[in-house]
């Protein structure tokens, strides 16, 4: 069973300046609580247990959001606030560890898992979950990442989460090559290779990797190889191909839908999304969209 998960969280987050200039980019709420804790929600959902935050010194904001804050939780249970009390205290369920390290200088997404190496080891497979997207799981009977899970388990090669785009927009991401069809939502399929950001005419599908990962130990030996590519950064992708040459790599097709939180409009409309359905203001935001669209 695959119990551990990496989130690097230790960018800057300038696409969200700004917003992003005092806090994590991460901890930008959507509704009633920030996006990094979806993310951990998320994992924990699929079966993860340790959670290990790549981090950087001006992150600490998140790393005190998934700690006991006994003075705040003191006073809630002393005013009888019940309800608040066991939603901070559900924040990290019990048998959930949220370990944090250090990313000493933005060196890429590559070595930013790397650095997770000594919590991880070579040993044992684990997720990569990317912050910045939020992969709604919302009428499925188990999310995504789950999914991918079972199928890393089932076929022992790499998974990259991969989502269908308009094909007139593939030269913004990295497109999957699938080894004959491309696989059904909740399937995944053998690659043939992985293109970044191609022209709409060479584009090998409209698949497009979304930042979620399953994968194996053994990357990191391939990691602490691996030279600074695109942008002088340790490029994750660089491992991953050396991976897919020597024993494969499949695409996780997902049922979901995802919301990319690394800019102002995927903020939006992620609140749009999960506003609406929220189990406290959702009737009251809906009231408000009705509102606002009837005087446009």
């Amino acid at each position: 069973m695959i119990r551990k998960a990496v989130l690097p969280v230790a960018g800057f987050g300038t696409r969200c300046l700004p917003a992003s200039k005092a806090i994590p980019k991460e901890m930008i709420t959507i509704v009633d609580r920030p996006v990094i804790q979806y993310v951990v929600q998320e994992a924990v959902a699929a079966g993860i247990r340790d959670i290990v935050l790549v981090t950087h010194g001006t992150k600490s904001a998140i790393e005190n959001h998934f700690d006991k804050h006994f003075e705040l939780e003191a006073g809630l249970e002393a005013k009888g606030k019940t309800e608040l009390l066991e939603e901070l205290r559900a924040i990290v369920p019990a048998d959930v560890n949220i370990i944090s390290v250090r990313q000493p200088e933005p060196l890429g997404l590559g070595h930013a898992v790397l650095c997770a190496r000594p919590v991880i080891g070579d040993d044992e497979p684990f997720a990569v979950l990317l912050p910045d997207v939020l992969v709604d799981d919302d009428g499925l009977e188990r999310n995504d990442l789950a999914g991918m899970i079972d199928a890393f388990e089932r076929t022992g090669r790499s998974q990259l989460m991969v989502e269908e785009v308009p094909r007139e927009l593939v030269y913004k991401y990295g497109i999957v090559a699938p080894k004959g069809e491309s696989p059904e939502p909740g399937e995944s399929c053998e690659l043939s290779g992985l293109v970044e950001k191609p022209k709409v005419e060479e584009a090998p599908s409209n698949l497009s990797v979304i930042g979620r990962y399953m994968l194996p130990g053994r990357i990191f030996p391939l990691l602490a190889k691996t030279p600074p590519g695109a942008g002088n950064e340790i490029q994750l992708t660089d491992a991953i191909e050396e991976l897919r040459v020597a024993e494969g790599v499949d695409a996780y097709r997902m049922q979901g839908t995802t919301y990319d939180c690394g800019h102002q409009l995927g903020y939006l409309e992620a609140i749009l999304a999960y506003g609406r359905r929220h189990s406290r203001y959702g009737e009251g935001f809906t009231e408000l969209l009705k509102r606002y669209a009837a005087e446009d």
